[in-house]
């Protein structure tokens, strides 16, 4: 109630980008001061058996996970766990760092409870960020999202991707590759069929299976040891055929799972850019009730795409997520949105009849 009266109409006169600086400036501030993050906790953390799960050799204490793309540059890394995430996925991460695209590059489409973002994956590069995170194990698994760098052609893409992911291979709990942005011109070819196997190859190949290199230490609430797990972030604007295609590749090239969705460019509204929000759940979920149905529920999703509440989380994770992620909900409705959802995913488990989470997952 006081972020929707108060601090939202006060963000929302202030440009978006600026407005979500000042936001992370304030979450590394908090997130340095033991004091801050305790009473952060008191307020926003819960935890309940019910919710946790074991995903590809990780333990969360719950589902909701912060997406990439809100904190690119891993600032506000020691807060997330005192807000009550499951997960924290940060970046995206390129090589060497770059400044993205020209401002303004994000904007509010607040009818539509939505944001478009034409970043152009900004972040400070691999080095810089790396310096920021602490080895393994973390308080809650925490992912790197990698892209590639914009100057990079994409016969070399493979190299680049590979560079970044080994910098992050004893920091990172989990590696998601992301082919998807459309905001780097001509990455998402990288989701064709005979680009991404060729890209795979170079990417995991020799490193065996990620789900079996990849084992939680249980004294250390699932701290993994050897490689972290790759997992692939496919766009929404693909269609089954393509994701078919692509679920296979993940398969063979026997990575851990998969993030559905990135942002669409499927809408009618300016500016140019990427679509996320409220207008993305539906086809978000589409992409995962298909890949759940495609695959038999083998292979782990993370579902993104419109999560403002319990219900959508639930949605998602009945149509096959395992896990979910927020981003554009969390500028819209607050830091208390994670124990809202956790909290109402336990009302819903209850009012189905399913003891855990993981009973639910793929019973729509």
């Amino acid at each position: 109630m006081i972020y929707k009266a108060f601090v939202r109409p006060w963000l929302f006169q202030i440009d978006p980008e600026t407005a979500h600086e000042r936001a992370l400036n304030m979450a590394a501030s908090f997130g340095r001061c033991r004091i801050a993050c305790d009473a952060v906790e008191t307020l926003f953390a819960f935890e309940d058996r019910r919710l946790q799960q074991n995903i590809f050799g990780l333990d969360f204490v719950n589902p909701v996970g912060l997406a990439a793309g809100y904190d690119k540059n891993a600032l506000g890394i020691e807060l997330w766990p005192a807000l009550g995430f499951g997960f924290a996925e940060i970046g995206s991460v390129t090589l060497h760092g770059q400044p993205g695209t020209e401002p303004p590059r994000l904007f509010r489409q607040a009818e539509q409870h939505a944001l478009i973002n034409r970043m152009g994956f900004s972040n400070d590069g691999a080095e810089s960020i790396a310096a920021r995170m602490s080895p393994r194990p973390h308080r809650i698994p925490i992912g790197v999202n990698v892209g590639k760098n914009r100057d990079v052609d994409l016969a070399h893409a493979g190299e680049n991707y590979a560079a970044t992911m080994e910098r992050f291979r004893d920091l990172a709990d989990f590696l998601v590759i992301n082919v998807s942005s459309p905001n780097t011109p001509g990455l998402r070819k990288l989701q064709d069929k005979e680009m991404l196997d060729e890209m795979l190859s170079e990417v995991a190949g020799g490193r065996g299976s990620s789900r079996a290199t990849h084992q939680p230490d249980s004294s250390s609430g699932g701290s993994p040891s050897g490689q972290p797990p790759i997992l692939l972030k496919i766009s929404p604007d693909l269609i089954f055929d393509q994701i078919d295609d692509i679920t296979v590749l993940i398969q063979k090239h026997q990575l851990a799972g998969i993030v559905a969705t990135n942002t669409t460019t499927d809408h009618p509204v300016p500016p140019e850019g990427g679509l996320s929000g409220a207008p993305l759940r539906t086809r978000s979920t589409e992409c995962i009730r298909h890949i759940h149905h495609q695959t038999k529920g083998e292979l782990p999703i993370i579902g993104v795409g419109g999560v403002f509440s319990a219900r959508d989380a639930y949605e998602k994770i009945r149509a096959g997520a395992s896990l979910v992620e927020v981003w554009t909900g969390m500028i819209y409705e607050g830091p208390s949105l994670v124990r809202k959802i956790n909290r109402g995913l336990l009302r819903l488990l209850e009012r189905d009849g399913f003891g855990s989470i993981s009973e639910a997952v793929g019973t729509e």
